[in-house]
C-alpha cells in the first residue's frame, strides 16, 4: 500500500466511497434521511407554537392553568357586572362639614313618637357645629314609668347625664316633634319637665321641616338639593326657595297602624315630592328613624355621610320598615333623585339650637 502513488490512493478512496453510497441507497438510506428532516421540521414548528409572547417556552401543564385563570377572570368580571347591575352603584359623597371654632356645648332632647333622641353639640358664633354625643331611641319615659313621679325621676336622671358631660343647665332644650304631640304620654312628659323649670318647645310639621333643613343641608348644596325627614308620625320634605324654605308634610312610617293602603300613601308622597323644583333634585339629604336603619346596613366605618342604596335594593324587616320603604321609593320615583345621603349627626332639634342666640 505504501508503494502506491498518491493518484492510486485517491482512486481507491473514491471506489470505496462510491461503493458505500450505492450500498446505502440500495438499503433505503434516502427515505430515512427524508423522514429525519420532516421530523426535525415538525419539532421546530411545535416549539415555536408553544412559546409565550415574550419568546419563553410554555412549560408542560400550563395550558390548563392558563385556561382556568382565564375562566376565573371572566367569571369575576361577569360577577362584578351583575352585582353592579342588581344593586346599582352608590355614588361617593366626600363632603366634609366645617368644624366650630371655640364653640360652646349645648344640649337638646327630642321628644319623639317612639322615644327620646338627645344630642350634645358644640356650636360657635358662626353657627358651625359638631356633634359631641348622641343617644338615639331612648324610650325611658315611655316604658316602665306609669306615674308622674316616675317620669319626673327618669327625666332628672336623663338630664343629669347631660350635665355630667359638661352642658350647662340653661343650655339644655326640649323639643316635642310634630308627630309626638299626638302621643298619649307626651303631655305627661311635658308636665314633668315644666315642674323641673324646663321650657318645652313644640313645633308644627312645617317648622320641623325647616329646622331639619337648617341642620342637614350644607350651604354648598342650597341650590341643587332637598331634605327628607321620615319620622314615625309624619314625613317632612323641604328645600330652599330663594331666601325662604318650603316645607311639606306627608305620611310617616307608622301609617300602616291606621290601616292606610300603601298605594294611597305612595300617591300622596309622590304628589308632594313632585313640587320640588327640577333643579334641586340632584341630591337628597335624608334623616329619620327608617333612613337610620337603612344606613346602618351600608355604612363604611364611622363616616358621617352614608349614601343609601336604591329603595328596591332593600328588604323591609318589619311592617314599619316596609312602610318607610314605600315612602322612600315614592320620593325617589317622583324626583328621579339617584343620591340619598344620610347624615349620621343631624337632627331637626339641632336645627332648633342653631336658631338660638
Amino acid at each position: 500500500m505504501q508503494r502506491l502513488t498518491t493518484a492510486g490512493r485517491l482512486l481507491i478512496t473514491a471506489i470505496v466511497l462510491a461503493a458505500l453510497y450505492f450500498g446505502f441507497k440500495a438499503l433505503g438510506g434516502n427515505e430515512w434521511l427524508q423522514n429525519m428532516r420532516s421530523k426535525q421540521a415538525t419539532e421546530q414548528t411545535g416549539t415555536s407554537t408553544e412559546t409565550t409572547d415574550n419568546g419563553s417556552p410554555t412549560l408542560p401543564g400550563n395550558d390548563e392553568a392558563t385556561s382556568t385563570a382565564t375562566d376565573e377572570a371572566s367569571d369575576n368580571g361577569s360577577g362584578s357586572s351583575s352585582s353592579a347591575s342588581d344593586n346599582g352603584p352608590r355614588p361617593a359623597f366626600t363632603y366634609t362639614a366645617p368644624e366650630p371654632v371655640n364653640g360652646k356645648l349645648k344640649g337638646v332632647v327630642e321628644l319623639g313618637a317612639s322615644g327620646f333622641n338627645s344630642f350634645i353639640v358644640r356650636i360657635d358664633d358662626q353657627k358651625r357645629w359638631k356633634l359631641e354625643k348622641a343617644d338615639f331611641g331612648n324610650s325611658l319615659v315611655l316604658e316602665n314609668m306609669a306615674t308622674d313621679q316616675d317620669v319626673r325621676e327618669g327625666l332628672k336622671k336623663y338630664i343629669g347625664n347631660m350635665l355630667d358631660f359638661g352642658v350647662g343647665g340653661r343650655d339644655i332644650q326640649f323639643v316635642v316633634s310634630s308627630g309626638a304631640i299626638k302621643a298619649e304620654n307626651t303631655q305627661k312628659i311635658i308636665r314633668a319637665l315644666k315642674s323641673l323649670n324646663y321650657v318645652v318647645n313644640t313645633v308644627t310639621p312645617e317648622q320641623e321641616g325647616r329646622l331639619a333643613l337648617r341642620s342637614v343641608l350644607p350651604s354648598d348644596f342650597d341650590q341643587n338639593a332637598f331634605v327628607v325627614d321620615i319620622g314615625s308620625g309624619n314625613t317632612k320634605i323641604s328645600w330652599r326657595n330663594g331666601g325662604s324654605v318650603q316645607a311639606l308634610e306627608t305620611y310617616g312610617s307608622k301609617y300602616f297602624q291606621n290601616g292606610i293602603d300603601d298605594a294611597q300613601v305612595a300617591q300622596e308622597v309622590a304628589a308632594k315630592a313632585k313640587q320640588i323644583p327640577a333643579g334641586q333634585r340632584k341630591t337628597a339629604f335624608i334623616i329619620g328613624g327608617i333612613p337610620f336603619e337603612l344606613a346602618k346596613q351600608v355604612r363604611n366605618g364611622k363616616e358621617r355621610y352614608t349614601v343609601l342604596k336604591a329603595p328596591a335594593d332593600y328588604t323591609g324587616e318589619n311592617a314599619k320598615q316596609k312602610a318607610g320603604l314605600v315612602i322612600y321609593k315614592a320620593i325617589a320615583d317622583a324626583t328621579g333623585c339617584q343620591q340619598f345621603v344620610f347624615d349620621w349627626d343631624a337632627n331637626f332639634t339641632i336645627g332648633y339650637l342653631l336658631t338660638l342666640k
